[in-house]
């Protein structure tokens, strides 16, 4: 009977500890929730000002139009003949392509949540060979254009001042035939034909735009030979896309980052003659240095064994000492600690996460102090107990901020607390647990019982 009162016990605490889980997937719903509505935040910046902003070109398009007759067999099997018309266009990639800027960074508040903002004050210069159009019978080639690929042109402020060859030329909206470059600008370049009619002349394309958006800047290298420069005094970015820059500075006055790509090592030619939305390009995202819902959702991944490693304590106290702890009393202390969790992302939208999670962390271990140190019987077992908890809370704040090492660090947690309990366990006689003996801890080595 005793030792069906001991499985029991363990059978109460798993059942308990089980059920904490509701708690514990509510609170990670609510962060999942709040982040939510961050992005929901972003999403209103992006309608209302400009979203993330990706440039394309500029490019050469020459459309033509191709006339093809072919025979055509009607159903009573007459012949006869008909002229099929098809159209396309031809694109002309840059020979060089350099695309410098500053990013002006700003935030937008949307309620609790900020939005990293920007204004880019772009310079841009391309130079192009002459281009001999492809010959074909029955093709014909209309007016070729200039055409510039961004992706939401509400950012665009004031005029942009494009100059071809020195020569001031100016832009229409729209991007022509070429609806591979998504939306952007365009500009006729009749006036840059050959006397010939059929090649188009070299000629150097300067462009200087200010343009607003949010987030993320991507610059895709459509040249043979790609030259880009983008800086910005928002110290925390994040450079991402099919390059990294192949210079950066990072530190607390901002970043300056340079990239050199050649089509060589670049698919970005191939995909947009292609169609393909996703084009190789170049990006660079005004983060914030602590996201606090990741770190809360992370750290909310550990209250299981917050709550596992507090209730194998409780055990060990009720097992070794001969303490009666009620199973409300587990409950109790186990919602304490589930709730740490909701206190930490309520007060991270208001302050520092370091200080919502001090503030969070001293709250709950005072609470339980004064609690355990009646439930357990002594105030020195509650502080044995809020000492515990402040090396728990510690090590969780150490593998947030430690986001490379995480694994190793938790790995290490976990082997050194099973390490612990084996150690203070290892002379408990189990057996005499189940009969319901208290176990003495001798020094000889050998376990024995208390008669």
């Amino acid at each position: 009977m005793k030792s069906l009162h001991l499985f029991l016990r363990f059978a109460i605490v798993g059942g308990l500890i089980l059920l904490l889980l509701v708690p514990l997937m509510l609170i990670r719903g609510v962060i999942t929730d709040r982040s939510e509505y961050r992005e929901e935040a972003f999403r209103r910046v992006a309608e209302s000002r400009a979203g993330t902003q990706q440039l394309v070109g500029p490019v050469r398009v020459v459309p033509w139009i191709e006339r093809t007759t072919v025979a055509v067999v009607d159903k009573a099997g007459k012949t006869s003949t008909e002229v099929q018309t098809t159209q396309g266009h031809w694109l002309q990639m840059p020979q060089q392509l350099s695309v410098d800027g500053r990013l002006l960074p700003d935030q937008r508040s949307v309620g609790l949540f900020k939005v990293p903002v920007y204004s880019w004050q772009g310079n841009i210069s391309a130079a192009f060979a002459a281009d001999d159009y492809p010959v074909k019978e029955g093709r014909s080639y209309g007016t070729p254009y200039l055409a510039i690929g961004l992706s939401d042109v509400r950012g665009l402020v004031g005029t942009p001042d494009l100059r071809v060859n020195g020569a001031p030329l100016r832009l229409q909206p729209g991007v022509g035939v070429a609806d591979e470059l998504g939306r952007g600008l365009h500009a006729d370049l009749g006036g840059f034909a050959d006397a010939r009619g059929g090649v188009l002349a070299a000629s150097r394309i300067e462009l200087d735009l200010q343009v607003d958006g949010s987030r993320s800047l991507a610059v895709v290298p459509v040249g043979d030979d790609n030259q880009i420069a983008l800086r910005s005094r928002w110290p925390h970015p994040s450079f991402a896309g099919a390059f990294l820059p192949n210079e950066r500075r990072v530190d607390a006055q901002g970043f300056e980052a340079r990239w050199a790509v050649s089509s060589l090592a670049s698919d970005a030619q191939r995909q947009l003659r292609a169609g393909d939305p996703s084009t190789q390009a170049v990006q660079v995202s005004l983060v914030d240095p602590v996201d606090v819902y990741t770190q809360a959702d992370r750290a909310s991944k550990y209250g299981v064994l917050f709550v596992l490693l507090t209730f194998v304590g409780f055990l060990l106290f009720e097992l070794i000492r001969q303490l009666r702890i009620h199973p409300l009393q587990y409950l109790m202390v186990g919602l304490a600690l589930a709730i740490f969790f909701l206190l930490l992302i309520s007060l991270s939208e208001h302050i520092a996460f370091w200080q919502a999670y001090l503030v969070s962390a001293l709250a709950c271990i005072g609470l339980q102090a004064v609690y355990l140190a009646n439930v357990l019987g002594h105030w020195k077992r509650g502080a044995g107990f809020a000492l515990m908890l402040t090396v728990l809370y510690g090590a969780l704040y150490g593998l947030l901020v430690s986001e490379n090492n995480a694994l190793l660090m938790g790995s290490l947690l976990l082997f050194g607390i099973l390490a612990l309990v084996m150690w203070v366990t290892r002379r408990v006689d189990w057996y005499a647990l189940g009969m319901g003996t208290p176990p003495a801890l001798p020094t000889d080595g050998q376990p024995r019982t208390l008669g």
